[in-house]
């Protein structure tokens, strides 16, 4: 059995909470956070209870964890040319699992991207703000080696073939893990926030400012505008971050759908909650383990 996130992220240094997310329609959302993707619904705070000015948000997440935090009021869906969230990624515990949810994306007839990064498998699609969320399954045990040719990562497999980062999922091996025919059962406790992927303004100003955070270089991928960073573990890839939409790219305005901000929490943390901003704009937070 090949590893989950609650596995996985047992030796890293910092573990995820939840991505808070802005939206324009809070209806229209829960039908792909909740009914869709299947996420439970944990809780909401009325207008009032929360922040100043807050209107109202939904927790959603599984029995064991919150992952998403829906906020209402934006006023125009996400726009491109800006540093922001490429992309959030939920982490299923369970090659079946992972199955599961693909295997509902087809069933509903969901526009969604199935794509071999050999260090995982995943599956890409937007919400109906253009929020893109990926779908994953760690598969680091297929991994030997990592190069970078002529600014370009390539990955070495356990068999010493060559691939490169974004190959078609083979779908007959992912679907020969379903253990049942159920597509209707939400998401199962242990899926995690296992990543996050954002764009920049400044590939090395952010490198640098996440390794302050807690990260550590994985894969400085110059000629695509890429790099990640692990946080300690065995699977490298727990932040991301690129330059493809544009370098210098400022925030998006203000009230645009698209990320709030994300929560890492620390283990072994005692000191108070830390509100930051990284060069690019794009925020966070760092709070300790309850």
């Amino acid at each position: 059995m090949r590893p989950g996130p609650t596995e996985s992220t047992a030796d890293d240094d910092l573990t995820y909470g939840a991505v808070h997310l802005n939206v324009t329609d809070l209806d229209r959302s829960l039908v792909f956070w909740r009914d869709l993707i299947g996420l439970t619904e944990l809780g909401r705070d009325e207008p009032g209870q929360g922040p100043a000015n807050e209107t109202g948000m939904v927790r959603l997440g599984v029995n064991d964890a919150e992952l998403v935090v829906l906020h209402p009021g934006a006023v125009r869906p996400v726009q491109r040319g800006y540093s922001a969230l490429y992309h959030l990624a939920i982490h299923m515990p369970s090659e079946a699992e992972f199955a599961r949810i693909l295997s509902r994306l087809f069933a509903a007839r969901y526009p969604h991207a199935p794509t071999d990064h050999i260090t995982h498998w995943a599956t890409y699609l937007d919400d109906p703000d253009g929020i893109n969320l990926e779908i994953a399954f760690e598969t680091i045990d297929r991994v030997r080696s990592l190069e970078i040719v002529g600014g370009r990562p390539q990955i070495i497999d356990t068999e010493g073939r060559r691939h490169d980062m974004t190959e078609p999922l083979g779908l007959e091996e992912v679907f020969s893990f379903r253990e049942d025919d159920d597509d209707s059962k939400p998401l199962p406790e242990g899926c995690r926030i296992g990543h996050v992927h954002l764009y920049v303004g400044d590939i090395e100003a952010a490198q640098s400012f996440y390794e302050g955070v807690g990260f550590t270089p994985h894969m400085d991928a110059t000629g695509i505008g890429f790099a990640d960073m692990s946080l300690g573990g065995t699977f490298p890839h727990r932040i991301a971050v690129n330059t493809w939409q544009g370098v210098g790219a400022p925030q998006a305005p203000e009230a645009t759908a698209g990320m709030r901000h994300f929560e890492l929490v620390d283990p072994e943390g005692t000191a108070p909650v830390r509100e930051l901003t990284d060069p690019s704009g794009n925020s966070l937070v760092v709070k300790p383990a309850v």
